[in-house]
């Protein structure tokens, strides 16, 4: 019975209408783009934003100078966290630094938290000589191409599912209006042959 029941859209019945032929067809298809097509999706979206994202944080370590301060005052101690992470919150505070050009410098410097003073931390200055956030990291970069690519992915699914949904229901109008055509036809015979 299960051989039967089976593929009833793909073999020619006196029950299959057209749209039955085009829901099958349509079902292959929406499998084949959740299998393939969706990573495939994702898969690039991913790589594409690796490079644009490699290619940003490379440009602006090239823009800006490491140097090594040393910090004037005490940064914040580091709070508990609920959330049992080990990441240390980090915070500005005030270091002196010789410039990439010998001239000495005193500004803010983001460090993490419970640095004390006298310690060494690293410093990224721009161009104007001003302290700033580090540049991406390639942790940061992977996260970024991995988040991309995962929601690419999702796109393409959610693109894929709603398009099925669609043409589910036309295809449901259309069998339907065939049923009631068929049924015109042979509806009113069907009480007078028994009479």
């Amino acid at each position: 019975m299960r051989d039967q029941v089976f593929g009833w859209r793909w073999r020619h019945n006196a029950l299959r209408r057209h749209s039955d032929v085009v829901e099958a067809w349509t079902v292959l298809l929406v499998v084949l783009l959740l299998v393939l097509g969706a990573p495939a999706a994702g898969v690039a979206v991913g790589r594409w934003a690796h490079g644009d994202a490699s290619a940003h944080a490379a440009a602006e370590r090239a823009e800006l100078d490491l140097v090594s301060a040393v910090i004037v005052e005490n940064a914040p101690a580091a709070m508990p966290s609920t959330h049992g992470g080990n990441e240390q919150p980090h915070y500005w505070v005030r270091a002196r630094w010789t410039e990439p050009d010998g001239g000495s410098r005193t500004g803010e410097a983001r460090v993490p938290a419970g640095t004390g003073r006298g310690d060494r931390a690293d410093v990224w200055l721009d161009a104007a000589g001003h302290s700033v956030p580090p540049p991406p990291t390639d942790t940061a970069v992977w996260q970024h191409a991995l988040a991309m690519g995962t929601c690419a992915t999702g796109g393409v699914v959610g693109i894929v599912l709603v398009g099925h949904v669609v043409v589910r229901r036309v295809a449901i109008r259309h069998r339907l209006a065939e049923w009631e055509q068929e049924w015109a036809r042979t509806g009113p015979d069907w009480g007078h042959r028994w009479a």
